[in-house]
């Protein structure tokens, strides 16, 4: 993997945390010594190290996709669905605030903040489940103070061994899918871009009356993931009427012509829209016993 970033020359080094505090949620600045930006320094890059070990290049994150817990995708820096994250990379001049920390249950991830010789930035983020978690232990920590062990009164913070994502100026490099996902308010993200995202895919196949498919993926939020990933496929252009209405009778979609544009019945929207993610598929390994199914995972093969 290339980063567009210089962790051999790192000129300055922010910390932050991001809060729950109102709908849109807010990241804030937090003072940190050398000592902590140093550690900030090597987390991020053994992150880089992690996300390297990945054999070929990182696929395109897709909404609909099924991600184990630690899988390294990409997300290109423009898209709708890293704008929250965007925003936080570009961000200039955050506010500071010293008593960020005072509220453990409000923080939602925290983050670091690097420039490089070349004023390159990095950004990187991690949930801040681990991040928090001892200030709600009730186990009691100890640390050597001339040479004997006392009881630790203050809050302690724990950071994790490595950031859930990294942002540089092209792409948000993501070593955690569920995290990318908290982090980026995805849900209500993908949700809020439905319409937008209906119309493109309107665009490229106006013989579809998508009106019904539309207020159903508004309402369901696996629906509106497909939606997103029909959309940055930009594999609907070519899409074939006939075949379309052939596919949608082999799996028991049941659409009608009405003014010349394909209707999509109540009930069948979802699997309408597997179709359209091509997660659907048939198989005949026993003569005269075909067998359906919906893929998990879509993934193209070479041939």
């Amino acid at each position: 993997m290339v980063l567009n970033f210089d962790f051999n020359v790192v000129r300055s080094t922010e910390f932050g945390v991001g809060r729950d505090d109102d709908e849109e949620g807010s990241f804030v600045l937090i003072p940190v010594d050398a000592e902590v930006q140093a550690a900030l320094q090597e987390i991020a890059t053994g992150t880089r190290e992690t996300m390297a070990e990945t054999e070929g290049e990182p696929q395109e994150y897709q909404p609909s996709e099924k991600y184990s817990s630690q899988e390294y995708v990409v997300a290109p820096i423009g898209s709708a669905e890293v704008a929250r994250i965007r925003n936080l990379h570009r961000a200039n001049n955050l506010r500071i605030d010293t008593t960020a920390l005072g509220d453990p249950n409000a923080i939602t991830c925290y983050f670091a903040k690097f420039t490089d010789s070349r004023d390159r930035r990095l950004t990187a983020i991690r949930r801040a489940t681990q991040f928090k978690g001892l200030l709600k232990s009730r186990n009691r920590l100890v640390r050597f103070v001339t040479d004997s062990l006392q009881i630790v009164e203050d809050e302690t913070f724990k950071l994790d061994h490595e950031f859930d994502l990294l942002i540089d100026s092209a792409q948000v490099h993501i070593l955690r899918p569920s995290g990318f996902e908290f982090i980026a308010k995805l849900q209500q993200v993908i949700r809020d871009a439905v319409p937008d995202n209906i119309a493109s895919i309107q665009e490229d196949m106006p013989f579809v009356d998508f009106s019904g498919v539309q207020e159903y993926a508004a309402r369901h939020t696996r629906a509106a993931r497909h939606v997103a990933s029909i959309r940055s496929q930009r594999e609907t252009q070519n899409v074939s009427q006939s075949l379309l209405k052939k596919a949608c009778k082999i799996h028991g979609v049941n659409v009608k012509t009405s003014g010349g544009k394909l209707t999509v019945a109540v009930g069948s929207e979802m699997t309408f829209l597997d179709i359209l993610d091509r997660r659907m598929y048939e198989l005949e390994l026993v003569e005269n016993a075909p067998e359906k199914y919906r893929a998990g995972s879509r993934r193209r093969v070479g041939i």
